[in-house]
């Protein structure tokens, strides 16, 4: 091995999901951390670095959550192999840190015991080591670390300097290298028999806790996980969410556009007309620019999504949901990755992987493109922008807000209703039922909410300036050659080549009210849905006659479009066929080009009919 490798440390966190691990990874590394997936798997891998007081240089790796290193599913498979050297992708860690709740040891000591058992260098750190004494759960850390024959530290992930006795003992260990795992084989049912009589022994010798009595967190649970109340709180709390989109991101949303505005008008003024200033006013700035002012809803969406998860809400509502979703023919378990599909589809249909039951999981996947993805936002942002006015509703509820809700739940309508189709169509399933833990409540961490909508920024400034931008550029050329002939009459746009193909497509999609300029949009809307608006503001702004004018996209399609064209679109794009990235992850998790090709006919399809009902019923109550 050469100098410079021996000179990084490598260490490993695992641990039981909602054990704090990630939080801890967060502390440790802060902003020097990077994410991405395991070759050839739809795995997360989180790796970063951070230095001792002595200088050393360590690399961690956020390893899968797992339950046990005899794996039921493809995260703990890839925990499992990393541990024991077996992943080709990934040298075998220096140094184990196995991450424990340290209010949960009953469930958590189980990997402990076997990774002990594979010999290999370990640390164990107790986590939410302050919630634990604040519960009375006492834990003698020199009894603990000899029945287990390892260092044992105490952290608190969620406070600054809650890793500084961590980071010590990693100093301390740092001549610990790699020796030969002991052979690993998968447990029968006398091997687990004989590891929860071990994690009961090690229990009663090192951990007292306090008598069962009622905590705040079963309280907590009469009243958000209540038959009634529980539905209600969870309405509320989606309610609220979508209030805040608009509600909240008004500010910061100006603030975008008047600075797209004024690159624009800039440009315009810096520039002599002609080709250059077209491309960088018409293509780049009216399209990437146009997406990039939605940027803030977005990341509101995303603090609640991130905020619930952190919290330990989320389980709870798939607990309250089972009985709900089983009338459709899902379980409880298809709740995470259908609220994850709110965020973007693609993680969420990754998510499924932990349904045990293969029809289940096919079913979400099929569904999951009908949850409104974040990706939709910025288009139904601008036609509610641009039709439905800016007023208060009973004093104080967002009448835009409420909009934006009513089509988030028409997409839950959906994707039940979906659901149900496929479940008649399939027959009667096997009931499985939901076993699954119940994490405590916690405020969601502060650090863990900046690190993660960071994460989410620069995914989003990424597609802008990149798929958005390259696709604004394509479109700008399609719509500007070839030029128009000297004697035409209208816009130039209409005898481009994308005016040409706008025109063809028009005749499929006028019966349910789109325009030649819509129908160019949806075309590379299919690589990202954002990208729809980009298209939309290239288009007009080179349809234009006069100044530039594609910073005022809003009231251009307000005076260009009727109601019912509106009305049509959010109905269309609730139901469309999703991006490229969305059928290429189905037919990755699939590994079967039947079902991507499947989902985007249905969903066609569906979308066609909807949208077609809703531009009839709105030309018939007026809003041609």
């Amino acid at each position: 091995m050469s100098a410079a490798a021996q000179s990084v440390l490598r260490v490993a966190l695992l641990g039981n999901p909602n054990c704090g691990k990630t939080a801890l990874f967060n502390l440790l590394t802060g902003g020097r951390q990077k994410v991405a997936n395991y070759a050839g798997v739809t795995v997360e891998r989180k790796e970063g670095l951070f230095d001792t007081p002595s200088g050393q240089r360590v690399r961690v790796l956020d390893l899968p959550g797992a339950y046990s290193l005899n794996p039921l599913s493809r995260d703990e498979t890839i925990t499992r192999d990393v541990v024991l050297g077996r992943n080709e992708q990934e040298q075998r860690p220096d140094l184990l840190v196995c991450v424990t709740d340290a209010t949960n040891l009953r469930l958590n000591l189980r990997l402990v015991i076997e990774v002990k058992r594979l010999g290999l260098p370990t640390l164990l750190a107790l986590n939410m080591a302050d919630v634990a004494k604040d519960r009375g759960v006492s834990i003698d850390i020199a009894a603990l670390e000899r029945e287990l024959g390892m260092p044992v530290v105490q952290t608190v992930a969620v406070q600054s300097g809650g890793a500084v006795d961590l980071v010590r003992l990693i100093q301390d260990h740092l001549a610990d290298r790699p020796i030969a795992a002991r052979p690993w084989k998968a447990a029968g049912a006398a091997d687990v028999a004989a590891t929860q009589r071990e994690v009961r022994r090690i229990l009663a010798a090192a951990v007292r806790e306090p008598p069962d009595e009622l905590r705040v967190d079963d309280a907590l649970d009469r009243i958000v996980m209540h038959p009634a109340w529980g539905y209600v709180i969870l309405v509320a709390t989606l309610f609220l969410m979508f209030q805040a989109v608009f509600a909240w991101a008004q500010l910061p949303m100006g603030w975008i556009r008047t600075g797209v505005e004024a690159t624009g008008s800039l440009l315009t003024a810096v520039l002599p007309a002609g080709l250059l200033r077209s491309l960088l006013v018409d293509g780049v700035v009216a399209g990437a620019g146009g997406v990039l002012v939605f940027l803030p809803q977005i990341l509101i969406l995303f603090m609640f999504i991130l905020a619930l998860e952190d919290s330990g809400y989320l389980p709870r509502a798939a607990f309250m949901l089972d009985r709900l979703m089983g009338t459709v023919g899902l379980s409880g378990r298809s709740f995470i990755p259908l609220l994850s599909s709110f965020a973007c589809a693609v993680p969420g249909i990754m998510a499924t992987r932990h349904i045990s039951s293969a029809r289940d999981r096919l079913t979400t996947i099929m569904i999951a493109p009908l949850t409104t993805c974040s990706a939709r936002l910025p288009v139904y942002a601008l036609i509610i922008g641009a039709f439905i006015p800016q007023r208060t509703v009973l004093g104080y509820l967002n009448l835009q807000g409420i909009v934006l809700f009513v089509l988030y739940l028409a997409g839950i309508v959906g994707a039940m209703a979906v659901a149900w189709a496929i479940k008649i169509a399939g027959g009667r399933a096997m009931l499985h039922p939901l076993l699954m833990e119940l994490p405590s409540y916690r405020w969601p961490n502060l650090r863990n909410l900046f690190f993660g909508l960071m994460e989410r920024a620069k995914i989003f400034l990424v597609r802008v300036g990149t798929i958005i931008l390259s696709l604004s550029i394509l479109l700008w050329f399609l719509s500007s050659f070839p030029a128009p002939p000297a004697d035409a009459a209208g816009p130039a746009i209409q005898y481009s080549l994308a005016g040409m193909l706008g025109r063809s497509l028009e005749t499929v999609l006028a019966p349910i009210g789109f325009n030649w300029q819509i129908s160019i949009a949806l075309i590379p809307g299919l690589a990202a849905r954002e990208v729809a608006v980009s298209a939309l503001g290239t288009v007009y702004a080179l349809s234009a006659t006069g100044e530039h004018v594609a910073e005022q996209l809003t009231p251009m399609i307000a005076q260009d479009w009727s109601m019912a064209t509106a009305f049509s679109l959010l109905a269309w794009y609730v139901f469309a066929p999703q991006c490229i990235s969305t059928l290429s992850i189905v037919k990755r998790e699939t590994n079967s080009m039947r079902y991507p090709l499947l989902m985007a006919g249905y969903l066609f399809v569906l979308a066609y009919l909807v949208a077609f009902v809703t531009y009839r019923v709105a030309l018939t109550f007026g809003g041609g």
